[in-house]
């Protein structure tokens, strides 16, 4: 009886003393259920994750126009974590996006982007949202803008480090250079590769008619191109205009034929009004939408047959003079105001049926009327 009782509080204590020494499974990220995310090496629910997973900031909280916008941050464990890119989406105000990119962290999970506040993006003041996203993790924090005008502004925040006078730039320092004595030569001797030297006779060389003197030698000139101007390019030894192929949104081929060269001022006038007026506003962006799908289906041909015949070219020049000049009533409107592009546009497009339609049709009436009455 004694011996059963002794076994059995042997096997008690052997079972508690494996209990003590077995090995407890350590959790991974592929441990984490639907409804949690991998952070401090253990699975944590995702309503009780920090919001800010992916510790996401910026080098400044306020930016002006052209300002340079650094985003950097840091994925805890990420040598436990799948490899994949961290995603960022910067929205305006409005909401609409801004810029995307993909960003690939380094070894230790750091990461860093940037991006210029500038361009036709980057015009509303007001605070502009990061999203950052990463599997299982996010962030979402805020910057400033204080606004700005639409342009593209050269350069960044740094300007260029600029020496004083007598002073030299070398390796980013401003130094005074140590001064140099000049070396001459006596006469007779003249500064060869730093060393004086007595020059070698020279005969004169005369090379006959048609051709001239290269490297002590005579040979015939190869006849000289002509230079071609702006929006023209060499073709067989002349200058003719360049046929370029652009998408719908990017360029007035009828326009641009019928003045010559992209770089007119009435061309540039029309890609301003397109560009910086109609397309800042959501119904102007519709209309160019669907007008881009009409105007592009002929004018490639159109442009084609200006370029191919210079009488067609003047008619087409002269036709379109006066739309261009009706659309002068566009500069109007504010950026971006629906009321007044609509406004202003309808106006322009009634003025143009009046001009093209409505003019020369009544004229044609009362021609006809009056051919009628002499009969």
């Amino acid at each position: 009886m004694k011996m059963k009782h002794g076994g059995f509080l042997i096997l008690a204590i052997s079972l508690m003393f494996y209990g003590f020494v077995m090995p407890v499974h350590a959790q991974s990220p592929e441990d984490c259920e639907s409804d949690q995310v991998w952070q401090g090496n253990a699975c944590v629910d995702a309503v009780d994750a920090p919001d800010n997973d992916l510790n996401v900031k910026t080098n400044q909280v306020l930016y002006g126009q052209g300002g340079v916008v650094v985003v950097s941050g840091l994925i805890h464990n990420f040598a436990n974590l799948s490899p994949s890119d961290v995603t960022i989406i910067v929205r305006a105000p409005d909401n609409n996006i801004v810029t995307v990119a993909q960003v690939h962290p380094a070894a230790d999970g750091s990461f860093q982007t940037s991006f210029k506040a500038d361009g036709p993006q980057f015009k509303a003041p007001g605070d502009y949202t990061i999203f950052a996203s990463f599997p299982g993790l996010t962030s979402e924090i805020t910057f400033e803008f204080t606004g700005g005008s639409g342009d593209i502004i050269s350069g960044g925040d740094s300007k260029p480090l600029t020496c004083p006078s007598g002073q030299t730039l070398v390796n980013g320092k401003c130094i005074v250079p140590e001064p140099k004595e000049p070396l001459t030569c006596p006469p007779g001797e003249e500064l060869v590769n730093g060393k004086c030297i007595v020059p070698e006779p020279k005969e004169p060389l005369t090379c006959p008619p048609g051709e001239e003197l290269v490297n002590g030698m005579c040979i015939v000139p190869e006849p000289e191109e002509p230079v071609c101007g702006p929006g023209t390019e060499l073709v067989n030894g002349m200058c003719q205009i360049v046929k370029t192929d652009e998408k719908p949104g990017g360029g007035c081929l009828i326009a641009t034929a019928a003045y010559g060269t992209e770089l007119a001022p009435q061309v540039q006038f029309l890609r301003e009004i397109r560009d910086n007026t109609v397309m800042s506003t959501s119904s102007g962006s519709a209309f160019m939408t669907g007008f881009n799908q009409l105007y592009y289906s002929f004018s490639p041909t159109i442009a084609d047959m200006e370029r191919e015949n210079p009488l067609f070219q003047q008619a087409v020049r002269a036709f379109i003079t006066p739309m261009i000049s009706s659309l002068s009533i566009m500069t109007l409107a504010e950026d971006g105001s629906e009321a007044q592009v609509l406004g202003l546009g309808l106006s322009v497009i009634a003025l143009n049926l009046g001009m093209y339609i409505a003019a020369p049709a009544l004229i044609g009436f009362k021609v006809h009327r009056h051919f009628k009455t002499r009969n």
